[in-house]
Formats: C-alpha cells, structure tokens, sequence
C-alpha cells in the first residue's frame, strides 16, 4: 500500500502541528529540553556513585527523547568505558562527533579511549582535534602526552607535558609523567627533579616506587633508594613488586658496605732436594767416593804386579 502525495503532505503537516504544541506524531507529549536536561543530570549523578547501568538508561532516556543531543552520547560513552565497553563507548563518541562536529569532547573521549587501548596513532588524530577545536583546555594536550610515550616519542611529549604544567604547575601527573619521559631518555637528575616535585603537590606511592627505582638501578643510591620504597610501601604495604625491589636494594647496599675480605697468606713452599746444602752434600759424597774409588784402583794394581813379577820369577 502506497501513500499518495497528499496523505504524505497532510502526515507532515500534523506532525509539524503536533511538535510546535508539544505531542509527537504518535500523540504522546513531545519531550522539552528540560525532560532531556534531567534525564542527563540524573544518568550523570548515577554515574558518579558507579551506578553505570543505570547512569546508561538515563542517558538512553535523554537520547532517544533527543537524538541531536551531543552531551548524552558522551556521557554515555564514558559510563560505558568505565564497564570497559569499549565498542559501545566508540560508537556512542563518533556519534556525539557527528551530531557535533564543531564540539572538542566526542574527540576527546574517542581520543582518550584510543589510548586506553593502546592505539597511540589514531588517539593522536583525535587529540590533535580537540586541541585544535578548544586550545585553551589543557586536558588534549595531556592526553596527547600519553600517546606520545606510548609511541616512544619522548621530546613531544616532554613538550606537552611542559606546556600542560606551565597552565596548571601543580598538576603532579604531569610531572611524573615527564620525569617518565626524562627517564627514558636517560637524563636522571632532571627526572628525580620532576618526580620531586610530583610529590611535593601529591605524595603517591607509586611515585615514590618510580623515584626509588631510579636511584637504585641507575643512580646506584641505595640509600635513598631505600628511604623511598619504604615510603612507599608505608602509604601501599600491599605492593608485592615494591616490597621486591626494596629487599634487592638492602641487599645491594649490604655488599656494597661489606668489608673487604681479609687476604689469606700465601702457604710457604716445602723445601725442594736442590737447596744449597743438598747440592754441598752431595758434591761431598761424590768427591768421597771418587776418592774411595781411586784408592781401590791403586790397591788392585800393586797386586796385579806383584803376582805378575812372581810368575815371571
């Protein structure tokens, strides 16, 4: 059954009719930006006590009352990434990103979850963007920082993290994760600096690992090494793989400390038999019995003569 053009030109008018007093076309009350506003704030209040299912049917509620409203899809994504939706969360943020292509928060999100999972290249698109479309919200810049380490990238994203701390100088993420960056290109004083500073807006336990393992494996300080991981594990004792590196510290700086091993006397070689006093004796005994020998010769001689003087007799 087809529609002629005039039920099809009477449908839009009676819908057009309907939407300017407040019914859809099937009737019922068309939803106001208030009902849409609501529905948003609840799901938001939901999401922020970790109610993420609920947060979600708010959100679906505000969508389906208003399908152009950018906000709804992303913070529904976010209540989704927080479950670790990560295919509804992209959807939900490309769609805020087509409803809203002039908006930097369907990119930021898409941005961020990109780089949640690891796909340091395309988050970088997306980041770029946000940045791009909001240059005062440092929060792109941040992330783009991430990505950037992820991808090995380190002078970018010394430079991020940089001009991510010249707008907010107590933000200790950041510092911590440029002295990361610092680390890795093996400049170790300036990332102690950094990590420094990290703690002085934010004592972390995690920091404190991180600067304690720097002091131990590369700087070889075990002290302070050590002074940090117990720290650490003062505001974290659960932390296995710190509890690990401070034994190895301790037990570094153990023989590090230990005293030299007292050297052991060389044993005093027995006498071999060409001493200077078996070579005399020796020398002795042979004059002797050369001597023995020659006395014999001439005794055997005199008596070879005589007998033979007598049988010539």
């Amino acid at each position: 059954m087809t529609i002629s053009q005039h039920q099809l030109a009477r449908a839009i008018v009676i819908g057009y009719v309907l939407a300017i007093a407040g019914f859809s076309a099937e009737g019922k009350p068309a939803a106001s930006k208030a009902d849409v506003r609501n529905h948003v704030n609840k799901g938001v209040e939901l999401a922020q006590q970790k109610q993420y299912d609920a947060a979600i049917a708010e959100f679906t509620l505000a969508i389906k009352a208003n399908p152009k409203n950018e906000r709804a899809y992303v913070n529904r994504g976010t209540a989704y990434r927080a479950q670790q939706k990560y295919s509804e969360a992209m959807a939900d943020f490309s769609k805020a990103i087509e409803v809203a292509p002039a908006e930097e928060m369907g990119y930021l999100e898409r941005g961020q979850t990109l780089v949640m999972q690891k796909q340091y290249s395309d988050a970088l698109a997306d980041l770029n963007k946000a940045a791009e479309l909001k240059p005062d919200d440092s929060m792109a810049v941040r992330l783009r920082g991430f990505a950037e380490i992820g991808m090995t990238d380190f002078d970018k994203a010394i430079a991020d993290f940089t001009a991510v701390l010249q707008k907010d100088p107590n933000d200790a993420q950041a510092y911590e994760r440029r002295g990361f960056a610092l680390r890795s290109q093996k400049k170790y004083p300036e990332a102690i600096e950094d990590y420094n500073r990290s703690l002085q807006v934010k004592p972390d336990p995690e920091v404190y690992a991180k600067r304690g393992y720097t002091y131990v494996t590369y700087l070889q300080d075990y002290e302070k090494g050590i002074a940090d991981y117990k720290e650490a594990l003062r505001l974290n004792p659960n932390d296995y793989d710190t509890s690990q590196r401070l034994q190895y510290a301790q037990a570094m700086l153990a023989a590090k400390n230990a005293p030299p091993p007292t050297p052991t006397p060389s044993p005093t070689p027995a006498p071999g038999l060409l001493t200077p006093m078996n070579i005399g004796i020796g020398l002795a005994i042979l004059v002797i019995l050369i001597i023995i020998f020659f006395v014999l010769s001439r005794r055997r001689g005199k008596t070879d003569e005589t007998e033979s003087s007598s049988r010539i007799r």
